[in-house]
């Protein structure tokens, strides 16, 4: 489970009859704080390369932005591949299974927002 920040727009690739992949960063960070010694510690923000398929990756093109505050559940999935030099390189990725868009929306009247509904891997978000 992650909650964060997206780092870009997604991309989202069609395939085979309709079906959509997408991905995009997502930036999580651990808040700093200071220790009984007075030493502080730094945020410390982490990058995770999230995938996603199907229905979820429909939503994410209509719905999903830079910046936007995401809630991720998934697995890991780990791959390699080499580049034009041929060296090897080791990629981590989130293929998320469920998502919540925690951004607040802007509703009909400008200064108001509402919180997104809750969005899951079976359907569409109700807005």
């Amino acid at each position: 489970m992650l909650i964060g920040n997206v780092g870009k727009d997604p991309v989202v690739r069609y395939y085979d009859r309709d079906q959509a992949v997408a991905s995009f960063p997502l930036a999580t960070t651990e808040r700093g704080y200071t220790l009984q010694n007075g030493t502080q510690v730094p945020d410390r923000t982490d990058w995770h390369n999230i995938v996603l398929s199907r229905g979820l990756a429909k939503i994410v093109e209509k719905y999903v932005h830079k910046g936007d505050k995401l809630y991720i559940e998934g697995r890991l999935h780990y791959r390699t591949y080499s580049d034009q030099k041929g060296i090897r390189h080791n990629v981590t990725e989130v293929y998320a299974d469920n998502m919540e868009l925690l951004t607040p929306k802007p509703t009909a009247n400008n200064n108001t927002t509402e919180v997104a509904d809750k969005t899951s891997s079976v359907g569409a978000p109700t807005f």
